[in-house]
């Protein structure tokens, strides 16, 4: 499985809004497999496809408790159907915005619908942090990342940040 690039802020690609995949097939799958090796070597618990440069409605995302089993998870298509009207703040972070954390505050809860792996539909009810999970990821797939929930001021500032840390690395 190969180890893909991830685009961090400021690129422009991150702004974009991600395509519907058409076919859940063999390449496809190749590509999971690809995003969620990638996920794990960052490592994260959350990636969507742009994050790799590819504008398709695709997350890959593993939220167990470190020590335990791996439990990877596969969305094609995802769409929110229904949040709660209760919020929850979780300290947030990115790999797209490497070393840099916030609080968001989203709805609690939230039910959505996806296909698998092998593209067979599924609905979940998900609470803590799956939901905060699937609800930051989504975002990507709508041209959102989290710190655009900041003031244009902290924006700024974690952008700058970002740009420092790259330059450092190279």
């Amino acid at each position: 499985m190969a180890i893909l690039p991830i685009i961090t802020v400021p690129d422009p690609l991150l702004k974009k809004v991600s395509k519907p995949v058409k076919k859940v097939d063999d390449q496809l799958r190749t590509f999971l497999d690809d995003m969620l090796s990638t996920m794990y070597a960052a490592p994260g618990i959350g990636l969507a496809a742009i994050q790799v440069g590819i504008l398709k409605r695709i997350l890959v995302m593993d939220i167990s408790p470190d020590g335990e089993e791996a439990d990877p998870q596969f969305f094609i298509n995802p769409e929110i159907t229904w949040t709660s009207d209760d919020m929850a703040t979780y300290n947030e972070g990115c790999l797209s915005v490497p070393e840099q954390y916030a609080d968001i505050e989203r709805p609690a809860q939230c039910k959505f619908k996806y296909l698998d792996y092998h593209g067979k539909s599924q609905k979940v009810h998900a609470t803590g942090l799956l939901a905060t999970c699937i609800q930051h990821e989504m975002d990507h797939l709508n041209g959102i990342v989290f710190i655009d929930y900041l003031s244009k001021v902290k924006r700024s500032m974690y952008v700058r940040k970002v740009k420092k840390l790259a330059k450092d690395n190279e």
